[in-house]
């Protein structure tokens, strides 16, 4: 009795790891399939799986222009200045957008007592176009007129385009000539009241980029305090320069002007090069990893090499999917993202050799090398991905390409070291 006791019990656990064996089979096809289907959509071609999301390159490899603005806060308070200088980026990036530049990357940088604006043009065909309409984003000011002597003095006002909310095109009643109806918001509206409660029977005169515009030559004269946050600005324009105004003011004002500085050119060609000698680099380098450990751990070697290859599709496939803005800064984040998954697993290895040298069967020595393992693997990844997000929100520029990629890249790092090559050593290592 009891021994068919025995006989009966080991063969219900059996079919208990015959169940589990099939189900991790399963799972490995499952990841095969995924890293193939990853890796047809990461190669450039013209297939429907690829074409879906291209590949966004950045200026240094896809060329473009580098230009530098230099922002004039001379006339806005201290305490308004850093508001100013998001909205005059972000205005910009709307801007930019509006005339179909491809991703472009727009980021404010300060030099001494300089504040600057950096727009990075990627794939632009025709960069003077693209510099004039940034350039030509209006910056509006209402100026208060002073006598002093025989000279008038125009006076700024606290009153810009960065309170505006809306822009119309319409027509005097009577001249039928083209007028600016504007629209401030709720912060606009409180000032325009002040302004011209204050300039009652004095002229106020709106200038647009520096110019003067108005009917008379003496400004409008302020007949009582305007309130409702609603102005006009007239200047015999023509049709077509007003509407021009009204979509300017409508994709964003200037809260302060920009003048641009430094402008530089990457040819399609450089960038091109650039490409393929980092991925030719990254081939090489995954190649000489892989042999390596082919003759270092042997048969564990030629599982690392399967999980990395796997690991690097899937990783090229979230970059694309986000998608990321690929850069020579962003490959060598990922380059140093495989290093780091390849650590991993030799982490995995060397603790399963120790276990093996115990004694334990294979099954048991890889579960308990995994095991002793994942402490080490979990608090060398997680300290990386802390400097990745400190370099990503305190930095600028490619070093935050860098550090993107490099956090990516070692999230799934974890997720191929303890998914992808568990599961391999689980079905091969009986």
């Amino acid at each position: 009795m009891v021994r068919r006791a025995l006989q009966i019990l080991q063969e219900k656990l059996e079919l208990l790891n015959m169940s589990k064996q099939r189900k991790v089979v399963f799972f490995l096809v499952f990841l095969v399939a995924l890293s193939a289907l990853a890796g047809f959509f990461d190669y450039p071609s013209e297939s429907k799986i690829s074409a879906w999301r291209p590949w966004q390159l950045g200026l240094d490899l896809a060329g473009g222009s580098f230009l530098i603005y230099e922002i004039d806060l001379e006339g806005v308070p201290s305490v308004d200045q850093e508001s100013v200088i998001k909205g005059l980026r972000d205005v910009v990036e709307r801007r930019v957008n509006l005339f179909g530049v491809r991703e472009p990357k727009v980021y404010t940088e300060r030099s001494g007592d300089t504040n600057r604006l950096v727009v990075e043009l990627a794939g632009v065909s025709d960069v003077n176009e693209a510099i004039n309409q940034i350039g030509e984003t209006p910056f509006l000011e209402f100026r208060e007129v002073k006598q002093e002597g025989e000279n008038v003095a125009f006076i700024p006002t606290e009153l810009t385009g960065r309170y505006i909310k809306g822009a119309q095109l319409g027509f005097d009643q009577i001249t039928r000539e083209a007028q600016v109806f504007l629209e401030f918001n709720g912060e606009g509206a409180d000032i325009f009241e002040e302004v011209t409660g204050r300039n009652i029977g004095q002229p106020l005169c709106a200038f647009l980029d520096g110019e003067i515009r108005s009917v008379e030559e003496d400004c409008p004269i302020v007949q009582a305090k305007i309130s409702g946050g609603r102005a006009q600005i007239t200047g015999r324009f023509t049709i077509d320069e007003a509407r021009s105004i009204v979509e300017r003011f409508n994709a964003g004002a200037l809260p302060a002007p920009i003048k641009l500085v430094n402008q530089q050119t990457i040819g399609a060609d450089f960038g091109r090069e650039a490409l393929t000698s980092s991925v030719f680099a990254g081939a090489i380098g995954t190649l000489a990893i892989i042999f390596f450990m082919l003759i270092y751990y042997r048969r564990f070697g030629f599982f690392a090499g399967a999980a990395l290859l796997m690991y690097i599709a899937l990783t090229l496939a979230v970059f694309k999917i986000i998608p990321i803005t690929l850069t020579l800064a962003g490959i060598a984040g990922f380059l140093l993202s495989i290093g780091m998954a390849v650590d991993a697993n030799i982490l995995v290895f060397e603790r399963t050799k120790e276990e093996l040298k115990k004694g334990l069967l294979r099954a048991s020595a890889v579960e308990e090398g995994f095991r002793r393992a994942w402490p080490s693997i979990r608090d060398s990844n997680i300290t990386t991905m802390i400097s990745s997000i400190v370099l990503y929100y305190f930095t600028s520029s490619f070093v935050q390409g860098f550090a993107l990629a490099l956090f990516i890249g070692v999230v799934v790092s974890m997720f191929s070291a303890i998914t992808i090559t568990r599961t391999l050593l689980r079905v091969f290592m009986r």
